[in-house]
């Protein structure tokens, strides 16, 4: 058996895998794979309701937002968040926690003034920034939630002045979250909801339409809207497999439950992690991500021997970002809490063979 600790594309629930690979060959008893039918198809637009049905009630979606499956990943929304809310010579508000955000700012700033309001990489990123000044003439405030390079989350949302942009890519339906807190919620499916290649959009309506500038159609979140994620051929398999999943989540108990889950998993981890002298945790104890558990060896010499003893165990996915090394431990929604005590009972072994 495998323990799949990858950071992404990220574990799938074993049920979900197993209807997928049938709908490959016959969707529904149709005769047709999954693969092959119309996107305008009766049997298509089906799924595709139910997962933005399925969006809406795991999220408790109120009126007034719209949920799209959109193409590109969440990289795409980096410059699609401020095509579609920056007006042309506004300005926007971004907090700086990780990689993934300074790329986020980067692409912001082909639409307009981009302000840094708080910043963590001084600290290599072991933080979440808290205290700082929202500029109320902003357009928006920028956030990433979960920093999976560097095993951080932030567990406490601001309370803002003007609309909150976040990037939810790597814990979406993870936990509770007040959506109408949000004005854009956005986020890559090949964490928690389903496989590469669809990109999850939950946006409020009313932010839309004021920029000032023209939006190619394809990069307009209102004419997606419109087209009911469908302007073009949306990735249906993606989009199959991630309802599938929203299905699993909701038998399950839904957000609620598997937020416990998690919280779980997470603890057992991290005690293992201060308990065991050969391993250190790298976050911040107040920001530690209840996704990306990620730590490092005290002896560097001991990292590969540790990931070879993982690798016997069927471990998988544990090596950490090539930008940080370490260890990375991804324990998402579909993951197990057994895996977890498969690792902390690989850790307990190697700390006992290298006293």
């Amino acid at each position: 058996m495998k323990h799949n600790f990858g950071a992404g594309p990220g574990i799938l629930p074993h049920e979900v895998l197993k209807q997928a690979a049938a709908a490959v060959i016959d969707f529904n008893g149709t005769g047709l794979s999954l693969l092959e039918i119309s996107h305008r198809s009766p049997e298509f637009e089906a799924v595709l309701n139910e997962a933005v049905k399925l969006v809406k009630e795991l999220f408790e979606v109120p009126e007034g937002y719209s949920v799209l499956f959109l193409q590109g990943g969440a990289s795409t929304q980096f410059a699609l968040a401020p095509f579609n809310l920056l007006p042309e010579g506004g300005k926007a508000a971004y907090v700086e926690s990780g990689v993934w955000a300074n790329k986020a700012l980067k692409e912001a700033k082909f639409f307009g003034d981009v302000q840094v309001v708080a910043t963590s990489k001084e600290a290599n990123f072991t933080y979440i920034p808290k205290d700082y000044e929202i500029p109320a003439d902003a357009a928006y405030l920028h956030l990433t939630s979960n920093n999976t390079i560097y095993g951080t989350q932030l567990h406490e949302f601001p309370k803002s002045p003007i609309p909150v942009v976040c990037d939810m890519s790597s814990d979406i339906f993870s936990r509770k979250v007040n959506v109408a807190d949000f004005g854009l919620i956005y986020a890559g499916a090949q964490k928690n909801m389903g496989p590469a290649g669809v990109t999850l959009v939950i946006v409020k309506d009313s932010l839309l339409g004021k920029t000032g500038r023209k939006i190619p159609a394809m990069f307009n979140y209102e004419v997606q809207i419109d087209g009911g994620s469908m302007y073009n051929t949306p990735p249906c398999f993606a989009i199959y497999v991630s309802m599938l999943t929203l299905n699993w989540l909701k038998a399950k108990g839904g957000v609620e439950a598997i937020e416990k889950e998690n919280a779980a998993k997470a603890k057992v981890l991290y005690e293992e992690i201060e308990r065991n002298p050969l391993f250190k945790a790298v976050a911040v104890p107040e920001d530690r991500s209840h996704m990306n558990v990620c730590f490092v060896a005290e002896n560097p010499e001991h990292e590969k021997p540790f990931l070879k003893l993982c690798d016997e165990k069927g471990i998988v996915g544990l090596k950490g970002h090539r930008s940080v090394g370490g260890f990375r431990a991804s324990i998402y929604n579909a993951l197990p809490i057994t895996s977890v005590y498969v690792l902390i009972d690989a850790m307990r072994e190697f700390a006992e063979k290298n006293k």
